[in-house]
């Protein structure tokens, strides 16, 4: 992992673009974190990334992993017939 003040990322970006395909590169200001350069491979890993990072979605698991603890969750069969009527 690579750690770089703004300033050179903005002067060198297509060579810290292709250095974080070794490992992220963390942008630093006035030498504190501020983001980080990551590699996105496909299409695959970039939506992975945004769904990690989607506050809406992680609440929706949190609670739906809530929901699961409190009932037990859906029997198979309920979870079928579910998805059949929306169909």
């Amino acid at each position: 992992m690579r750690v770089a003040p703004v300033a050179d990322i903005k002067a060198k970006f297509s060579s810290y673009l292709n250095d974080c395909r070794d490992g992220p590169v963390v942008v630093t200001r006035n030498g504190h974190a501020v983001a980080v350069l990551l590699c996105v491979e496909d299409d695959d890993d970039l939506e992975r990334l945004l769904m990690a990072h989607n506050p809406k979605l992680r609440r929706i698991v949190l609670e739906g992993l809530k929901s699961i603890r409190e009932t037990g969750g859906l029997s198979e069969e309920e979870l079928w017939a579910g998805v059949d009527s929306d169909y």
